[in-house]
């Protein structure tokens, strides 16, 4: 009875905690009214480690950008994905979110062994997966993907505010602060606004 018991744990180890490549995942963008919804994957190198990495919200647009270009250099392989507006509306915010970060994980060089996603709830994925509440400020790796999904989604709302500067992007990144509704309600809706989300909704009557 003994060694059968042993050789279960065995097993279960193998299974659960499998030694490989770690992959971290996180999202930028499920709030705001405008845009698509921005995940990352990412397989940090243990022999090439990064300073400062950190929930990307608790860090300066200065520093995001200083790592985010680090963490494309060092890391062992990453990837950024989206989910597009239509999508968003399509089938709604979360499963939006949870197929950007479908697309992040599968977008990585290197198949991770065991993906690791902040939050309480996981995409569908081959491999063996974990969802850590708070792991943004937990796990170095989700720290990176947090910091890549965040800078790329900046940029993109940068690019929005070159095309329609009265809306303020640049400043509100799409959420749904008072300057934003007020643009809404003067400009109407852009084609990049989520048509699904009330404020947006309500504008378009």
């Amino acid at each position: 009875m003994r060694s059968k018991k042993f050789l279960r744990a065995e097993q279960a180890a193998l299974i659960w905690d499998a030694p490989g490549l770690i992959a971290g995942v996180d999202e930028a963008g499920r709030g705001p009214l405008a845009g698509p919804v921005v995940a990352a994957a990412v397989i940090l190198d243990d022999l090439n480690p990064i300073a400062g990495l950190a929930d990307s919200k608790k860090l300066t647009a200065l520093k995001r950008e200083r790592l985010y270009d680090e963490i494309r250099a060092k890391a062992l392989c990453c990837s950024i994905a989206e989910a597009t507006v239509e999508e968003i509306d399509e089938f709604n915010i979360l499963q939006a979110t949870m197929l950007a970060m479908r697309r992040a994980v599968e977008g990585l060089r290197l198949k991770p062994t065991k993906v690791l996603v902040d939050g309480n709830r996981l995409p569908v994925l081959d491999v063996l997966a974990e969802a850590i509440v708070k792991g943004d400020s937990k796990v170095q790796a989700i720290s990176a993907a947090s910091i890549l999904a965040k800078v790329h989604r900046d940029r993109w709302c940068q690019e929005l505010h070159a095309q329609y500067p009265q809306y303020g992007f640049d400043g509100h990144k799409g959420y749904g602060t008072a300057a934003h509704l007020q643009a809404l309600k003067e400009h109407g809706a852009t084609p990049w606004h989520r048509k699904s989300f009330s404020p947006v909704a309500e504008v378009l009557k």
